[in-house]
């Protein structure tokens, strides 16, 4: 591979600058710093905007592989939805083997679509699911809601850090 013939802030062959490091983490400190005051100002928890954060910088190679790691997030969510119903309705016969069972079929629906295109971000899949788990958010609808408008904060910021870092290394 021949090296480039001029060295961006950031390059992955020849490495950051000292001036493009501190560049970068500086624009990403800021807009993360942003949007965790935004999602507090709007009454949304901050660690949910981050989830929308790390879909997005799952595949940061192009605004349109960010769009589609979040909507990997966004369907996860939807099927960690699923997943709770599954849940609800097997507790009263299979009992402690409940979480497992709901488990199983979700993990072969994510891990089924694995090379389906746009849909084959397994991690944004797995922190949809975390997300939504973690959040146990009663009501479950109008919480998904509230999970998805959270998210879409975050994987705005992470589309603004990567626009603003973009502008600076060039």
């Amino acid at each position: 591979m021949k090296p480039p013939t001029s060295t961006p802030a950031y390059s992955v062959v020849a490495g950051p600058t000292t001036g493009g490091f501190v560049t970068f983490t500086v624009i990403a400190a800021v807009v993360a710093a942003v949007a965790a005051y935004t999602s507090t100002a709007l009454g949304l928890q901050a660690w949910v905007m981050f989830a929308g954060w790390v879909a997005w910088f799952s595949r940061p190679a192009s605004a349109r592989q960010g769009v589609h790691a979040v909507v990997c997030l966004w369907l996860g969510m939807a099927l960690a939805v699923l997943g709770h119903g599954i849940v609800e309705l097997a507790a009263p016969f299979a009992g402690a083997a409940a979480l497992p069972l709901a488990v199983l079929v979700l993990a072969s629906v994510v891990v089924g679509l694995r090379a389906t295109p746009v849909l084959d971000n397994m991690l944004a899949w797995f922190v949809g699911l975390v997300t939504f788990f973690a959040a146990e958010p009663e009501p479950v609808l109008p919480g998904l809601v509230t999970l998805i408008a959270g998210s879409a904060l975050g994987a705005f910021a992470g589309f603004a850090c990567q626009r603003l870092q973009h502008r600076f290394a060039t």
